[in-house]
């Protein structure tokens, strides 16, 4: 009774350790990047000179490109209606793609040990005539029983763009030329902010 007890409170506690992960962690809101919590990304810009600026937004690993490049977009539009000005030209523009692969050990399987089968393990003893005593243990080297891993992908992208600020008309030649309040009107409901 004692035994399934334990096992009963460690599984709880592993499904909450799960369920509290899971809300911790979400893709990136928009949020100034700080060098704090880099992990979790956010934007940055930096003044080149009085009209041009760098404007970057990184994710984390559960923002997806097209959300960063979004992010991206309404930020130059933000800081260029803050600056005075009407429109902002992309003079350079590029992502950057990171992907990390983590090979860990299946954490649910264990050869080893078990707590369904503490008492048994696979293990034949045997005896050959001239020979002696001989036995089987499946784990040493079996395919059937190596160990398991578990390889998890995890892609992360930031966008970055250098931003010419401009006021007046939109200029019809130039294809890179945004109109910031339109920008920031068309992206504004898919903007999500920090929850705290």
């Amino acid at each position: 009774m004692q035994r399934r007890s334990k096992r009963l409170l460690t599984a709880v506690s592993m499904a909450f350790a799960f369920v509290v992960t899971g809300c911790a962690m979400s893709s990136t809101p928009y949020q100034p990047l700080q060098s704090a919590s880099r992990i979790s990304g956010g934007y940055s810009d930096i003044r080149v000179d009085e009209t041009h600026y760098r404007v970057s937004f990184a994710g984390n690993r559960l923002t997806s490109r097209e959300r960063v490049e979004s992010y991206l977009l309404f930020r130059a539009a933000e800081l260029t209606l803050l600056k005075g000005y009407d429109y902002f030209v992309i003079e350079d523009r590029e992502v950057e793609h990171q992907i990390e692969r983590q090979i860990r050990r299946d954490p649910f399987y264990d050869p080893w040990y078990s707590p369904y089968h503490a008492y048994w393990r696979p293990y034949w003893r045997y005896y050959r005539a001239g020979h002696g005593w001989y036995h089987w243990y499946p784990y040493y080297g079996d395919p059937f029983w190596a160990d398991r891993y578990d390889v998890r992908t995890i892609e992360r992208f930031e966008a970055t763009a250098d931003i010419r600020l401009g006021r007046g008309p939109l200029p019809n030649a130039n294809l890179r030329a945004m109109d910031a309040r339109e920008v920031r009107d068309r992206l504004a409901p898919q903007i999500e902010y920090p929850s705290n």
